[in-house]
C-alpha cells in the first residue's frame, strides 16, 4: 500500500510561495482569467463573517486609501489656514510695533497685540533694562530686573539653547513669572528676546494644559521675539 504524503504546514507555505513567485512573473493573470476575479472569495471582517469577491476587496481597498488621502488633504487644508492666520497676526503685531515712538509705546503694543491678536490670557514681558519710567508703571505685564537676578538663573536652559520652549515650567519660574495667578497656569510659552536672552524673555501663559505643548511648533513664536527684540532695541 502507497502512503500518501500528507498536507503540513510547511507544504503550505511552498505552495503558497510558489502562488505568490507565479502571479508576481505574469502579472497579467487575471488579465487573461477576469473570471477568477469573480470566483475568488475573501472573508469579510466588517459583515459578520461573509465574503467578498477579490474584486470588491480590491474596490474597499482603493476607498480606503482615498478616505486615507481626504483625510491628509484635510489636515494640510486646516494647518495652512492656520498659518495664514498666524501670520496675519503677526503683521497686525509689527504694524503696531512700527507706529510705536518709545520703549512705553513699544510695550503697550505688544501686550495690546497678544491681548487682542492672539487672545494670550496672561503674559509677561521681563526686560533686562532700567527704564524709570515703564519701572513707575503699575503693570503686570512688564518686569525690569538685572540679568543676573537670582530669579532669573532658573532660565539659563532656555537662554543657550535660544529657542522659544512651550509646556510645563517649574513652580519657582511660574511663580516668578505669574506671582499669585500662577496656579491657575496649565501651560506656558517662553521665547528669549536677542541673543541668547541678551534683552529678556517674553512668557504666554494659558490656563488649558494643552494650549502651549511641546510638540507644537515655535517658528512663529521665534518670529515673534525677533520683531520684540529689534522694536526694543531700537529704543
Amino acid at each position: 500500500m502507497t502512503r500518501k504524503a500528507g498536507v503540513g504546514p510547511a507544504s503550505v507555505a511552498t505552495d503558497d510561495t510558489s502562488v505568490v513567485e507565479y502571479l508576481e512573473a505574469f502579472p497579467d493573470f487575471f488579465v487573461r482569467h477576469p473570471q477568477l476575479l469573480q470566483r475568488i472569495r475573501l472573508p469579510d471582517a466588517r459583515n459578520g463573517g461573509t465574503t467578498v469577491s477579490l474584486l470588491e476587496r480590491q474596490v474597499e481597498v482603493l476607498r480606503e486609501r482615498n478616505r486615507q488621502l481626504d483625510r491628509r488633504l484635510s489636515e494640510f487644508i486646516e494647518i495652512a489656514h492656520s498659518n495664514d492666520e498666524l501670520a496675519t497676526k503677526i503683521h497686525r503685531l509689527t504694524t503696531r510695533l512700527v507706529h510705536a515712538r518709545s520703549l512705553e509705546r513699544v510695550v503697550d503694543a505688544i501686550e495690546a497685540s497678544l491681548r487682542e491678536d492672539f487672545e494670550v490670557q496672561r503674559a509677561v514681558l521681563v526686560l533686562f533694562r532700567e527704564e524709570p519710567v515703564l519701572a513707575a508703571r503699575d503693570s503686570r505685564f512688564v518686569r525690569l530686573v538685572k540679568r543676573d537676578a537670582q530669579d532669573i538663573r532658573g532660565f539659563e536652559a532656555l537662554f543657550s539653547s535660544g529657542r522659544p520652549r512651550c509646556g510645563q515650567v517649574r513652580d519657582s519660574q511660574r511663580d516668578f513669572l505669574f506671582g499669585a495667578a500662577g496656579s491657575g497656569i496649565g501651560s506656558v510659552a517662553l521665547t528669549p528676546i536677542g541673543p541668547g536672552g541678551s534683552i529678556g524673555l517674553l512668557a504666554c501663559g494659558a490656563a488649558s494644559a494643552h494650549r502651549f505643548n511641546p510638540t507644537m511648533s515655535t517658528d512663529f513664536l521665534a518670529r515673534i521675539g525677533e520683531l520684540i527684540a529689534a522694536a526694543v532695541a531700537a529704543e
